[in-house]
């Protein structure tokens, strides 16, 4: 009787523990018996079944931040050491934007750039052993072929990031005379994709560059343009009243007090080293705004940062506030390049800010990264320098 309760005990612990603490005093089983309760095969499931599940428990869901750090500076020395002295490793934080603001960090992005693109397979191959040894899985790499992300678990911790230098070319402040036609040329809305960055950095020409903030190339982009010696602008997201409007996870508000938008300026610069700049990402709202424009200004001339009036609406009163609060300014004059994404149309606008400087002696117009307004650039830039127009930075026409 003992016996069965025994292997009703295996079969269904819960139902039959009573039945069982009730056994006889003295029983004592057969040697006969114990394969018949224990079949080995049997025995060996319970055993595996048990040790799985154990194991599952005691494995941790998550990593903290503290530990992605390590593995961070791990992965960074490794691939400095297999990248050679010439690599340049950055590592930028990514949190996650919660109810406007950035919050707690969800994973590490690591920035390889390589003076020599014939290392990257050791670089490769030496990161993902050392994300074995931390238990970290290689996800998929990106259609472009220079990026993949490391999991823990369903965790992403890591993206990486590897791209070939790009030679450096760079474009001095000109020491132009007091009477040359000057046109600062601004690309906006950069951040996102490297590709088009890359061929904008190609032209040899001084472009101005403004990067969102916090996009997944932000800080890559950043760093090629001031290796080259191009203009960085921070592209500062602001609250737009178009209907319709796109809004930023984390963005200018109307409403904020002064210390919310200085700690929100000091985030976003974090992800675009070497700004010297900021100009307005949309903002129709808030450089309308006169209480959130006055508290930015001072946010600006603490860093040491001048501010670009994109003026995407009429009503603006940033360029306004920027005079009266004694920072460097100036505002976009020429109407935007690619309104129209043809290259006739754009090259059209170009001549259009040209007879503008013309007429001034500057002028500022802002393009965006898109195919035809690169193509544009490249084949109307040299015909406007031969008419005599002086292309600068935007920093060489502050007010």
């Amino acid at each position: 009787m003992f016996d069965q309760r025994l292997r009703n005990f295996i079969a269904d612990p819960f139902t039959s523990s009573k039945s069982l603490s009730s056994r006889p005093k003295f029983f004592v089983p057969s040697r006969t018996a114990i394969p018949r309760i224990f079949p080995v095969g049997r025995l060996i499931l319970v055993v595996v079944a048990v040790l799985a599940i154990f194991a599952d428990g005691c494995r941790k869901k998550q990593l903290t931040t503290a530990e992605i750090r390590r593995i961070t500076e791990e992965l960074a020395a490794a691939a400095q050491s297999v990248g050679g002295r010439q690599a340049q490793i950055t590592i930028r934080p990514e949190p996650q934007p919660t109810n406007g603001k950035l919050g707690n960090l969800t994973a590490d992005q690591l920035n390889i750039t390589l003076s020599d693109p014939s290392r990257e397979p050791a670089v490769i191959d030496a990161l993902v052993a050392l994300a074995h040894r931390h238990d970290l899985t290689r996800g998929p790499t990106s259609s472009s072929g220079d990026r993949f992300d490391l999991f823990y678990n369903s965790q992403r911790t890591h993206t990486i990031h590897i791209v070939e230098s790009v030679a450096a070319l760079p474009h001095p402040h000109q020491q132009l005379p007091p009477n040359a036609v000057r046109l600062a040329i601004i690309v906006d809305d950069l951040g996102k994709d490297l590709a088009p960055a890359r061929e904008l950095l190609k032209l040899p020409y001084p472009l101005t560059v403004s990067i969102i903030p916090n996009l997944s190339s932000s800080t890559e982009i950043a760093e090629e343009a001031f290796r080259r010696g191009d203009e960085i602008l921070l592209h500062f997201p602001m609250q737009a009243s178009e209907p319709g409007a796109k809004s930023e996870a984390v963005e200018l508000r109307v409403g904020m007090q002064p210390r919310q938008v200085s700690e929100m300026l000091a985030s976003m610069l974090a992800s675009v080293p070497h700004a010297s700049g900021v100009n307005n990402h949309q903002g129709s709202r808030a450089t309308s705004d006169p209480a959130l424009m006055n508290a930015l200004m001072p946010a600006l001339r603490q860093r040491g940062l001048f501010f670009v009036d994109s003026r995407t609406t009429i009503q603006t009163v940033a360029y306004a506030s920027a005079e009266r609060d004694g920072v460097p300014a100036t505002f976009r004059s020429a109407q935007f390049l690619d309104d129209v994404e043809t290259r006739s149309s754009i090259i059209a606008q170009l001549d259009r800010a040209a007879l503008d400087a013309r007429r001034k002696g500057w002028a500022v117009t802002i393009g965006h990264p898109h195919p035809a307004t690169i193509a544009a650039l490249r084949e109307a830039l040299p015909h406007l320098e031969a008419r005599g127009i002086h292309l600068v930075f935007v920093s060489d026409v502050l007010k």
